[in-house]
């Protein structure tokens, strides 16, 4: 069987000690489906020195939990790869542009639709009063350019004052309702070509829709109409060499899509929606060994 490498959390970081391993089941299974065997080991082992990656005919980042909470250290990683030529899918230099939402703006620049959104360097009190005027929104997010899991994700309503803010780069968007009513779709691509969609929804109250906050997520026979178009055109627009991606989308107030996030780092692959249990995804490895 061939040997592949997956990055995994920090071992200090015990915050996901419970639940990588899961996860990396899961990614293992599917991998043995094709002859292939999963190999993990911390991406927090390889900073500096790249030796124990170029050994592996292939290096997958899918579990690289934590990153963003170290992200000094992450770009530091992904430098030492990328210049070490790891054969690492995603590209250590997708993986590090991608891990600053800083992209969604390059996206947009290229006629991706995005929230209409307000970047700051440090948010402010005197920033999130002038998005509330700007966006003509009783609602806002805010949220660091740098951030996972809905990481210092905060919600807004007009009047309420700034606490709790995240440090340095921000960024500012108005509320989606329809995040309440119809959620979050998710397009999954592995290889190029789309495996499985799935739709995740917030419970009663909340705003946030990852399953630590009680997130529910439904597999979709097919993508919404319009929402396949978006997915194709972000990754038109990234240009990249891309094992896999995960394409997260919401309706905008006038019912158009609007791109939440490209995922490209170590995106949950809901594999348990997946075909026959992620086998596109353990293809689309084989096909690149």
């Amino acid at each position: 069987m061939s040997r592949v490498a997956v990055l995994t959390p920090d071992p200090a970081d015990a915050s996901y000690a419970g639940q990588w391993p899961g996860v990396l089941e899961r990614l293992s299974e599917a991998l043995a489906g094709v002859g292939v065997t999963a190999g993990p080991t911390p991406w927090t082992e390889h900073v500096e020195d790249a030796a124990g990656l170029t050994g592996y005919p292939l290096v997958l980042p899918l579990i690289v939990w934590g990153y963003h909470r170290d992200h000094e250290r992450w770009m530091r990683a992904c430098a030492t790869w990328q210049a070490a030529g790891v054969r690492m899918l995603n590209p250590a230099g997708v993986i590090a542009w991608n891990s600053d939402k800083a992209y969604l703006g390059r996206l947009a620049d290229k006629g991706v639709a995005i929230p209409e959104t307000v970047w700051v360097e440090g948010v402010t009190q005197a920033d999130v009063d002038a998005a509330f005027d700007r966006f003509g929104s009783e609602v806002i997010i805010v949220k660091p350019r740098v951030s996972g899991g809905a990481w210092k994700t905060l919600r807004l309503s007009r009047g309420e004052r700034l606490a709790d803010a995240p440090e340095g780069p921000a960024m500012i968007q108005p509320y989606l309702p329809s995040i309440e009513t119809e959620g979050e779709t998710s397009l999954l691509f592995f290889g190029g070509r789309l495996s499985h969609v799935v739709n995740k929804r917030p419970v009663a109250g909340e705003f946030r829709i990852q399953v630590q906050f009680g997130g529910q997520y439904v597999a979709l026979a097919e993508p919404p109409a319009g929402a396949l178009a978006l997915a194709e055109q972000t990754l038109a627009a990234i240009d990249e060499d891309l094992l896999y991606a995960r394409i997260d989308m919401a309706r905008g107030p006038d019912g158009g899509w609007l791109l939440m996030e490209a995922e490209l780092i170590e995106p949950d692959f809901y594999l348990g929606s997946a075909p026959e249990g992620g086998k596109r995804f353990a293809e689309a490895v084989k096909a690149r060994l």
